[in-house]
């Protein structure tokens, strides 16, 4: 079994390796993920501890820098935008099963994790640094779907001028539990 879930692990590292994995997008600074972390170098065993949040050692977010408050009504606010620059399965799929190895989940069944985006493509999030990707459980008090919601809404507020771009990553990235209402929404 374990030398099954190395051999796994390694074959998902070549295809990362192979899939030529970008990187140095801008990190994202938040209090909960110091910047002592933002070289992008990866722990050998990323903590659940944090959960429902990523470590921030492992996991600190990165940035698309295309996405800025400038552009965001040609890019985050533009329907179907996310579609256009969210990575392939085959991508995601591959990065899910290593990093559920880092994070040492005893279920290493991918179904029960969604490969998230620690900073979320509808807020610019980098969509094939490994720095702001995490196998989020799809269980638990504060499961996967409970984020996607809180997503859509920053979207929707950044979109509609209620909060800036920086201010919605801030708060996500630094807990996306409070996030809605740390920016009064």
């Amino acid at each position: 079994m374990i030398i099954r879930q190395r051999l796994t692990v390694v074959a998902a590292a070549t295809a990362l390796a192979a899939a030529g994995i970008a990187a140095g997008t801008g990190t994202a600074q938040a209090a909960s993920h110091p910047s002592a972390h933002e070289s992008g170098a990866r722990a050998a065993g990323c903590s659940r501890a944090y959960l429902p949040l990523p470590d921030p050692s492992c996991t600190p977010g990165a940035y698309n820098p295309a996405v800025t408050q400038a552009t965001i009504q040609k890019t985050i606010c533009v329907s179907g935008w996310t579609a256009t620059v969210r990575p392939p399965a085959s991508y995601t799929n591959a990065l899910k099963v290593q990093q559920i190895a880092q994070y040492g989940f005893s279920d290493t069944d991918p179904a029960d994790y969604e490969e998230d985006h620690f900073v979320p493509l509808e807020l610019g999030g980098a969509p094939r640094d490994p720095r702001n990707l995490w196998p989020e459980p799809r269980y638990g008090n504060e499961p996967a779907q409970s984020k996607d919601t809180v997503e859509n809404r920053l979207k929707k507020a950044v979109c509609g001028g209620q909060v800036t771009l920086d201010a919605a990553r801030r708060a996500i990235a630094s807990d996306w539990t409070t996030a809605l209402s740390r920016l009064g929404l």
